[in-house]
């Protein structure tokens, strides 16, 4: 196995990790995900008003290959809580549902939104820095 400062993406995608309470690695950004999925992750921590990083995958194809090995989980998008895998969109999704995913976060539940998708919210906006 590599070690991760002999690979400076794993590396990258590690200090992202430890240094973002909430980060999301996805297909295109908050503003313009690239996937379904993507946007209904997005919308979900949208609804609950948390503010997160995120990462575009899609530039370089290292960065999906070196998180999904360091996570040990294939699809995107892969939320991170407190520099846990919280998991994908699905679970996101089931999480959100029965209120966990808010208290995992600290945030209040909103009853008001209908589709998570198409909420609004406020994002935190980092640099790809694994480009």
């Amino acid at each position: 196995m590599t070690d991760q400062h002999d690979n400076p993406i794993r590396q990258a995608i590690t200090d992202a990790i430890a240094e973002n309470e909430v980060i999301l690695f996805m297909k295109g950004s908050p503003e313009a995900p690239a996937c379904g999925f993507s946007a209904r992750t997005v919308g979900i921590l949208q609804s609950l008003d948390t503010r997160f990083a995120a990462v575009d995958i899609l530039p370089d194809p290292r960065i999906r290959q070196e998180l999904s090995e360091l996570s040990q989980w294939p699809t995107i998008p892969q939320l991170f809580v407190g520099g846990e895998l919280v998991g994908g969109c699905d679970i996101v999704t089931e999480m959100f549902e029965t209120g966990e995913l808010a208290e995992l976060l600290g945030a209040e539940q909103r009853t008001d939104v209908s589709d998570p998708a198409v909420a609004d919210g406020a994002t935190l906006q980092i640099e790809n820095r694994l480009s």
